[in-house]
């Protein structure tokens, strides 16, 4: 039946003047599978564009591509890696939930975007074919007590030689551990100050953590 049995509601965000449009499922509660949160801590987070995903597409898209190869980590709907995929870098994003990458690829079909590849990706075991990447980000995704130093650990481990991560927060207080996880891990890291996506007056603001490698 494919993306279309979540019956997805289409959303435009603007993104430094530019439209995409993006597909969520109506309820994200009524996805909440209990089996596969007492299992694995799973809810799908992913069926939603948070504002740390389009604080990070706006920073992303004033970047120059320059053939660059560019890594989304826990992407949820997309909508840096679609940024990116447009703005010419080679892009591939990545979620632990397949559904999440259906929608996607849903999105991608729609908005006339092509060459983006979605791979499946557990963190706790990376595939040994996945390889590097000059730029890799996240938005919104420490949000558990392990999450900050799982994340470094897979930015290391992901990040070519003098390539650059973002990682997009808003302000969680989880996120405040994942600094000194990223030194651990062998990167350098520094923090934007916090701001609202473009034209928003309200809701969180969020900040972007910035890695190289190596430090």
């Amino acid at each position: 039946m494919g993306y279309e049995r979540f019956s997805p509601q289409e959303r435009s965000i603007d993104v430094r003047g530019e439209t995409y449009r993006i597909w969520q499922p109506p309820d994200l509660e009524a996805l909440i599978d209990l089996e596969a949160f007492a299992a694995d801590e799973r809810i799908p987070y992913w069926a939603n564009v948070w504002e740390s995903a389009i604080v990070l597409a706006e920073d992303l898209a004033a970047l120059e591509p320059g053939g660059r190869s560019f890594l989304e980590l826990g992407c949820g709907l997309g909508l840096p890696s679609l940024v990116a995929a447009r703005a010419g870098f080679l892009a591939t994003a990545t979620d632990y939930e397949e559904t999440a990458l259906e929608g996607v690829r849903y999105a991608a079909a729609r908005n006339g975007i092509e060459g983006l590849a979605t791979r499946v990706l557990d963190w706790r075991a990376l595939p040994a074919d996945l390889g590097t990447f000059d730029l890799v980000v996240a938005a919104d995704v420490l949000y558990e007590a392990h999450h900050p130093q799982a994340l470094a650990t897979t930015i290391a481990r992901t990040l070519a030689r003098g390539g650059t991560a973002l990682v997009a927060d808003p302000c969680r207080a989880r996120a405040a551990a994942f600094p000194a996880a990223a030194r651990e891990a062998g990167l350098a890291v520094g923090k934007t100050r916090a701001r609202r996506p473009h034209g928003a007056t309200d809701g969180p603001e969020v900040e972007i953590h910035r890695c190289t490698w190596p430090a």
